[in-house]
């Protein structure tokens, strides 16, 4: 039997799925061309311009619910989000597996720039309290669970990531913020937004916690840097924004933290991707010398 790849799933598994999730809704799932599957399994459909995600399995059913019922909300508002597709019947379970249903908006060759993310970053932050009982923002614990399901790694790295996680929650103590706490989207980055026209709209709404606005302004700053997009890129952002958290004396606090969430998921998931291990470990490397300069390949 195949080893599972694809969000968990092996490929006769999550076609089943699809296949069973299409007919809930009317559509037809031949010739479905996989997008990608890190996480979730995302196909997009060739009969019809929809996209079909598959949560990863394990997923909570409950968890795909809560974010179904808070993308109908920010629907409602009219925000920039991608939309789903009937959101009615979302999110559909087969056999326990939470699967969800998106309007497909064709993509030029290039990302969305990060300055075409401040806006509707801005708007979301200022939105009242949703109608929808969000978790708060714990990225000290949410690095420990990854640590812990971390299978790809060697004990004395281990040990030093816990040791990384655990000082900087000592100094995280000390940080005070100063924009009020909002929605958050958990993850803002060229990869979680989407061209729809002449502007860009937001997606992947899995992360969405409430907590301090910061945490995704210097999420979009470590994704300009570290991936290779540069400082004036990241700079037209802040302007957009009207705020540029490189500025504040929390900054690299914040910084290191969502540097090592970032290579903690990715050294979870790698647990079926053996192949993405040595990119990993470059970039704890990285961390061990202190290089905030280093580009990182994208996993």
């Amino acid at each position: 039997m195949s080893a599972p790849i694809h969000g968990g799933f092996t490929e006769p598994q999550m076609r089943e799925i699809l296949e069973r999730a299409c007919a809930a809704i009317g559509a037809d799932s031949a010739d479905a061309v996989y997008m990608r599957g890190q996480t979730n399994a995302v196909l997009r459909l060739s009969s019809q311009p929809l996209v079909v995600k598959i949560a990863r399995k394990g997923t909570d059913p409950d968890e795909v619910r809560r974010t179904v019922e808070f993308v109908r909300w920010l629907m409602d508002l009219g925000f920039p989000t991608v939309p789903l597709h009937r959101p009615d019947l979302q999110p559909l379970v087969i056999d326990g597996h939470p699967v969800t249903v998106w309007t497909y908006l064709p993509q030029p060759d290039r990302p969305v720039p990060a300055e075409a993310i401040a806006k509707p970053l801005n708007t979301l932050h200022s939105l009242t309290q949703p109608p929808v009982l969000l978790d708060r923002l714990d990225v000290c614990a949410a690095i420990r669970i990854s640590l812990s399901r971390t299978t790809t790694l060697p004990e004395r790295t281990l040990h030093y990531l816990h040791e990384r996680v655990d000082n900087l929650e000592a100094l995280l103590a000390d940080v005070r913020y100063e924009l009020p706490d909002a929605v958050l989207q958990g993850d803002p980055q060229h990869g979680n937004a989407l061209h729809d026209g002449d502007h860009a709209v937001l997606c992947d709404w899995d992360s969405v916690v409430l907590g301090q606005p910061e945490w995704d302004l210097v999420t979009v700053e470590v994704h300009c840097r570290r991936f290779g997009y540069g400082l004036q890129h990241y700079q037209r952002f802040a302007e957009a924004y009207g705020w540029d958290v490189t500025r504040w004396s929390g900054y690299p606090v914040l910084r290191d933290l969502r540097e090592l969430r970032m290579i903690t998921t990715n050294a979870r998931k790698a647990t079926h991707e053996p192949a993405k291990v040595a990119e990993v470990q470059r970039r704890i490397h990285g961390l061990r010398t202190a290089d905030t300069r280093l580009v990182w390949n994208i996993l």
